[in-house]
């Protein structure tokens, strides 16, 4: 007789008699001391000593690299196999990484998407397999087969950014002085992007409605500031654009910029126009994920500003919200209202982001993120 038994929405078949699986299921549960959750009885074969499957975008970011080798060593402690792959940007090559874990068997995948838009087919077929997914840092769009988020509170993030704009060109106490500002976005296939757009404009959008803020390029929508692929390069050379276009007799005050990479960018194309000496100072320049080359940038005055996000605490994260969906256990979550992918809401873990500048890196030593003489 075949035998279906549901485990949180997935089918897994196995051949065996009635009785048989009766006696089964039963040793299983008296061997590991648990009580059925949900209903369900099923324990899943993996389980600890399993091999986890973690899916990220790409090598070009010292984040990425530091997420994955959390994840991996964070999960190996908690007593499961680990196979890390890296995209490189391009989506085919994640979604045949994740075909080739689904095909080996894994009930877990965390996946950082490249496109949280392009893997509704894959997800289907982790769906058929039996396979949790958990959704790392980008949410993945359009399908329903995405167990949980973990995540930063990112509309907390531009907030942040947007903020430390108004407050470093003193807007509030300078009502009748305008200052110039360009807006720089993130990819536009990451749903981050629109969260970080937001929480920025939320901020912003009453300075710019009143002119108090000027974006003498008129760019001032979502959709003409994002970067492809959050590429520091792409960023430089728009960066270029506009100051030879907008800024030949006019200093830039401000740029918004998302992410410390893009922030590079940006920073490049500024030095090369004549910015950073004495008669013309870099702009506030805002960004985000405090990557080495930027807080030694922020220390030596260039890059204004970051947003820390300690990925060591999401990766703990990730690995308690796969580790309870492996064991039958409850993921935590605190957030299951506002993380709608088109085709459910999503449940989701946020972590609060923290405001870096040249006063307070002594923030990222103090948290063990980095050694002292690396900043310098």
């Amino acid at each position: 007789m075949r035998i279906r038994v549901r485990r949180g929405g997935r089918s897994v078949a196995t051949v065996v008699s009635a009785t048989a699986a009766a006696v089964a299921l039963v040793a299983t549960l008296a061997a590991c001391g648990q009580e059925a959750r949900g209903g369900s009885r099923y324990q899943p074969e993996g389980g600890k000593g399993s091999t986890v499957g973690l899916a990220m975008p790409t090598k070009s970011s010292e984040r990425w690299i530091a997420d994955g080798q959390n994840m991996a060593e964070e999960f190996e402690k908690a007593g499961y196999e680990t196979d890390l792959q890296y995209g490189d940007d391009k989506v085919e090559n994640q979604i045949a990484q994740i075909e080739n874990m689904i095909t080996k068997g894994y009930e877990l995948l965390v996946v950082a998407a490249i496109d949280g838009s392009a893997l509704t087919t894959v997800l289907q077929r982790a769906e058929d397999a039996g396979t949790h997914v958990i959704a790392y840092d980008r949410l993945i769009m359009g399908t329903e087969y995405v167990d949980g988020y973990a995540s930063f509170d990112n509309e907390r993030v531009g907030q942040l950014q947007g903020q430390y704009i108004v407050d470093a060109l003193e807007l509030e106490d300078n009502p009748n002085e305008t200052f110039t500002i360009e807006l720089f976005a993130g990819s536009p296939d990451d749903n981050n992007t629109q969260f970080f757009w937001n929480g920025a404009m939320k901020v912003l959008k009453p300075y710019l409605d009143s002119g108090q803020l000027e974006v003498r390029s008129g760019q001032t929508r979502m959709n003409q500031a994002t970067t492809l692929r959050w590429d520091g390069g792409t960023a430089q050379k728009r960066m270029d654009d506009l100051i030879s276009r907008y800024y030949g007799n006019t200093e830039l005050d401000a740029v918004l910029s998302p992410y410390d990479g893009i922030s590079i960018g940006v920073i490049s194309a500024l030095k090369s126009s004549g910015y950073g000496g004495a008669d013309q100072p870099y702009p506030v320049v805002t960004g985000q994920d405090a990557e080495l080359a930027s807080v030694k940038s922020i220390v030596a005055g260039q890059q204004t500003q970051t947003v820390f996000k300690d990925t060591r605490k999401l990766a703990d994260q990730a690995v308690q919200m796969g580790d309870a969906l492996l064991t039958q256990g409850e993921p935590e979550f605190n957030n299951r209202t506002d993380y709608d992918n088109g085709a459910k809401v999503v449940p989701a873990y946020l972590l609060d982001p923290v405001s870096i500048d040249k006063s307070n890196t002594d923030v990222l030593v103090e948290e063990g993120y980095y050694k002292a003489g690396q900043i310098e």
